[in-house]
């Protein structure tokens, strides 16, 4: 089955899909990844796309979909894929449901962490990304964590648009951005609404239930 995880920048979504990729071996398709990873092709989409990062704006739907059917084209992730800040935009889920229907595959659960805008500034002005296995830890809350890492706490690095400003307005625009996507999947029975500001493991217990039932 796939998944839809949505929520906030920073409502952990990326830490909740790393729980279910080692439970479940799924295939985390974030949109943040694989723009990063284009640009670490230092390819001129990939400095396009840095830009816009940088200053903390969306990149176009046309280059997220053509990065994204990539991933779904490939046969080893088939019905095994957890979408993590896909779609953004009504547009998008469109162009999602019609990519995944020409490979005969459907979204089976859509799963939204919901957290307001205070909880997500204290989580993203300290979140760390590890530039080697890609695990998220935070400077404020999982100080033992990042001295123990066992990739080594030279490779947690902060996000360039991990500013002040920056997070304001990106969570501005996802929440008004997302509304309507919201109201989109809403309909669906599959849809679950979930309190982002819950800990760790209690949002990640309710995940494995709905997965399960």
């Amino acid at each position: 089955m796939n998944i839809i995880l949505f929520g906030p920048p920073g409502a952990g979504k990326g830490t909740q899909a790393q729980f279910i990729v080692k439970k479940y071996n799924y295939f985390q398709l974030s949109t943040g990844n694989l723009l990063r990873n284009e640009v670490k092709l230092n390819t001129v989409l990939g400095s396009e796309i840095d830009k816009l990062i940088s200053n903390g704006e969306f990149v176009s739907d046309e280059i997220v979909n053509n990065l994204l059917k990539q991933s779904i084209t490939n046969l080893k992730y088939r019905d095994r894929i957890i979408f993590d800040g896909y779609p953004r935009n009504v547009d998008q889920a469109i162009n999602l449901e019609l990519i995944l229907k020409e490979f005969n595959q459907t979204i089976d659960h859509t799963i939204f962490l919901n957290v307001s805008r205070d909880i997500i500034e204290k989580r993203i002005m300290g979140r760390m990304t590890c530039e080697k296995c890609n695990m998220a830890l935070n400077e404020y809350f999982n100080k033992e964590e990042i001295n123990l890492h066992p990739c080594g706490p030279e490779h947690l690095k902060k996000r360039k648009d991990d500013d002040i400003e920056i997070v304001i307005a990106r969570y501005d625009t996802y929440m008004t951005a997302t509304k309507p996507v919201l109201d989109f999947y809403i309909k669906n029975s599959n849809f679950t609404e979930i309190d982002g500001a819950a800990e760790i493991d209690q949002i990640n217990s309710k995940i494995n239930h709905i997965l399960n039932v």
